[in-house]
């Protein structure tokens, strides 16, 4: 079932020189010409660095033309990671390519619940194929949602149509109707899949939960950011321990800054690189929580995956481990992910970081899911710009660099 939907003075005075820098066609012409050499992949967060709400952000349509060759093809493989999904990749591709006067292709964009399609396991044992709404099931159930008293549902004059039991619940993004979306859950999760029935609060067993987009706060038109669906989880997982006395656990967590969401990301720039190998990944973001945070966890876990492949080459050189895997199992991810913070969205130039030890902010104001740790170094920007033609432009100013050196 589902339900709906730059504190771093320091930092932007050192990158403070990347603004307006103007690129010549010969120094593309060096970076396309590297290309065959050594590939860099762009993931572009799209509310607060491109768009709020439904307005271009300044720069923004400069910033991916400089991305494009004469031919209006990107430079490098690009793609668009948001933590939205109350639409299909066309739609939003769609609205992405009329707003921003570039051709971008539904394989270019990554919703907050399209890395589901990896999760193989789940596709089996759950089977994502009958799905019931909240709408369907308050339909179904009319005397479950009883807050609007304009609304009352009168009961059936006939008993309800059977339903099949619940085995699972898929949130993809905060609701319009939270009360009867927090009721009709909490009816789901305390019936073990059976809201007709009684509660039961002492369950053994809770129902898996998979919820995509963990945003606490998200970035649109007005002067403040608005609620996002991590804002709608606090609630319902505030909800669950008061009723039971137990931490409603989920059985995965989807979106930025999950790590399945980046390695789904790093897998569509591949397929734009013909399935080459990746040096370096630029992350443009500007929530610290959500889109740095992800961007450095994914650094992480990139840096363990290229020690533990040179560990195993030695000890195979040495005679002492197993037989070298083949170039199919090989490990072909990226190098490293850079992470570029904006200063147009979420992150507040003024505000102090999270994990700063002289701010007196301590983790009772983290603004991360519940089940994401507080680590200062995962929420330091590689970068901080100002906007994203400045990230652009620093992207593109770092691999002219590396490419001259080659």
């Amino acid at each position: 079932m589902t339900s709906q939907r730059c504190g771093y003075k320091a930092a932007a005075e050192r990158n403070r020189n990347t603004t307006g820098v103007m690129w010549s066609r010969g120094v593309l012409q060096t970076i396309r010409r590297a290309s065959t050499n050594r590939q860099a992949g762009v993931l572009f967060d799209v509310d607060g660095v491109l768009l709020r709400g439904r307005s271009v952000l300044p720069g923004a349509r400069r910033a991916l033309r400089k991305l494009l060759d004469q031919n209006n093809n990107f430079l490098f493989p690009v793609v668009f990671v948001t933590n939205a999904g109350s639409c299909q990749r066309q739609d939003k591709a769609e609205q992405l390519s009329n707003l921003l006067d570039v051709q971008i292709a539904p394989e270019q964009v990554v919703l907050s619940h399209s890395p589901l399609q990896m999760m193989k396991s789940f596709h089996d044992s759950l089977g994502f194929q009958k799905v019931l709404s909240i709408e369907q099931l308050a339909q179904q159930h009319p005397l479950l949602d009883m807050v609007d008293h304009q609304r009352k549902p009168t009961p059936p004059s006939s008993p309800a149509q059977s339903l099949p039991q619940i085995q699972a619940i898929i949130l993809f993004g905060e609701p319009i109707k939270w009360e009867t979306n927090l009721q009709l859950l909490i009816d789901v999760l305390l019936t073990n899949g059976r809201p007709g029935n009684v509660h039961d609060t002492q369950l053994l067993n809770q129902l898996p939960i998979l919820a995509c987009n963990m945003d606490l706060l998200w970035m649109a038109e007005a002067p403040s950011p608005r609620f996002g669906h991590g804002m709608f989880l606090l609630c319902l997982e505030s909800v669950y321990r008061k009723l039971t006395g137990q931490e409603l656990r989920y059985e995965a967590l989807l979106g930025k800054p999950s790590l399945l969401t980046y390695q789904y990301a790093e897998q569509l720039l591949r397929l734009q690189n013909h399935n080459r190998k990746l040096t370096t990944v630029y992350a443009v973001g500007d929530n610290l929580l959500t889109d740095i945070y992800g961007a450095n966890l994914y650094n992480r876990y990139l840096a363990q995956q290229h020690i533990a492949m040179t560990t195993a080459a030695k000890l195979v050189a040495q005679g002492t481990g197993s037989q070298v895997t083949t170039a199919e199992e090989e490990v072909v991810c990226a190098a490293q992910c850079r992470s570029i913070l904006v200063c147009t969205g979420v992150y507040d130039p003024r505000s102090l970081l999270p994990g700063d030890q002289n701010s007196g902010v301590s983790e009772t104001v983290f603004h991360g899911h519940r089940d994401l740790a507080l680590e200062p170094d995962l929420v330091e920007p590689s970068h901080v710009v100002k906007d994203v033609e400045a990230a652009v432009d620093l992207l593109l100013q770092q691999e002219s660099s590396v490419t001259s050196d080659l």
